[in-house]
């Protein structure tokens, strides 16, 4: 998404869980490792100077391996987890100064977090679990039923209104707490794994509605996923971590095509890169021989399918209406090849 109005910023962020935090930062901030730290202090190095720039009314995607610190990070930014060092900007205001007050007032009406284990309340049925923000917000009754029911519709579940959660699958569940974050109307969705725990294909129905409603309501979505496949799927955007540090930031079309180092290039390395990656990715100037014409977001997969059909061997890629180039047959079958890591640092985006 090409947004240049940031959302949220994440900076020098440092979270270290031990006894006494601030007696070993100096060590972190000076380049102690996570192994390291452990081992000398018997500290855990949560975070390690973190830097993220998150646009707004896009996906940022949080990705990692357990334990590389991704759900320690979201926990941050309405602060579930307070930080040994950093700032967290929203906005402009670093949350890491807000009063109590107005931290209550940002997690009621600023940021609605979805979770894994879905978190809702057994004893209320499925309207009452959706209205819950609302009513710590105290709208007005009316007004409330009206949101709620809006949302359980807009997420599939309109006449399960009045059932318990443990009357609903584990999918439906989930899209519960969807509405319920949604019927908040705050401007930033923080969802921790929230897709992780269900079956395959529900979890792909979940991201489908997700992508749907995002077309729509334009919010902030910071999604922790250690899922790649998922990543790639939903996100604008792309921070991976290893070991509380982040290891590459970009698109999925950069991290695809130049994966920082050998993590993450054997963290790519199984995927379908022709799925993933489009044409805008590949495209170099010139003008195609046929008259084949294809937008710069559509996938090689489908652009060798058009070829194919056409018995072609380029095309001309547009944005737009406007022309921005040419692509081969040749290009398409090269992007797709496993690229080595380039080790280079030119592609570590900070």
């Amino acid at each position: 998404m090409s947004n240049n109005e940031i959302k949220v910023e994440i900076k020098n962020l440092y979270k270290i869980f031990g006894r006494n935090p601030q007696k070993h930062l100096e060590k972190a901030q000076n380049g102690m490792g996570k192994s390291e730290l452990m081992e000398k202090t018997a500290h855990v190095m949560g975070l390690c100077d973190v830097n993220i720039k998150i646009p707004a009314r896009g996906i940022q995607v949080i990705m990692g391996l357990s334990g590389s610190g991704k759900s320690t990070l979201i926990r941050h930014i309405n602060r579930l987890i307070e930080p040994t060092a950093g700032e967290i900007i929203v906005d402009g205001v670093d949350v890491l100064a807000m009063s109590q007050d107005e931290l209550r007032d940002f997690r009621r009406k600023k940021a609605s977090m979805v979770f894994q284990k879905f978190a809702l309340l057994p004893h209320r049925t499925v309207i009452q679990n959706v209205a819950y923000g609302l009513d710590i917000q105290n709208v007005p009754e009316e007004e409330k039923h009206q949101r709620s029911m809006k949302w359980l519709e807009r997420v599939g579940l309109g006449g399960f209104e009045d059932n318990y959660p443990s009357q609903l699958s584990g999918g439906m569940q989930q899209r519960v707490g969807l509405a319920r974050a949604l019927a908040t109307d705050a401007d930033i969705l923080l969802m921790d794994e929230a897709f992780s725990a269900l079956d395959p294909l529900i979890r792909t129905d979940m991201q489908d509605i997700l992508l749907k409603l995002q077309e729509e309501l334009h919010k902030t979505i910071i999604f922790i996923t250690h899922d790649l496949d998922e990543a790639l799927r939903i996100g604008d955007n792309i921070a991976i971590l290893r070991d509380g540090s982040i290891v590459q930031q970009g698109t999925p079309q950069e991290i695809v095509l130049k994966p920082a180092d050998d993590y993450v290039a054997d963290f790519i390395k199984d995927i379908n890169r022709s799925r993933v990656l489009q044409l805008g990715s590949i495209t170099h100037d010139g003008k195609a021989e046929s008259n084949i014409i294809l937008e710069r977001s559509t996938t090689i997969e489908d652009a060798i399918q058009s070829l194919r059909k056409a018995n072609a061997n380029d095309a001309n890629v547009i944005h737009e209406g406007n022309s921005i180039g040419v692509v081969t047959l040749n290009d398409m079958l090269g992007a797709i090849e496993r690229p080595d890591a380039t080790n280079t640092g030119e592609n570590a985006y900070s």
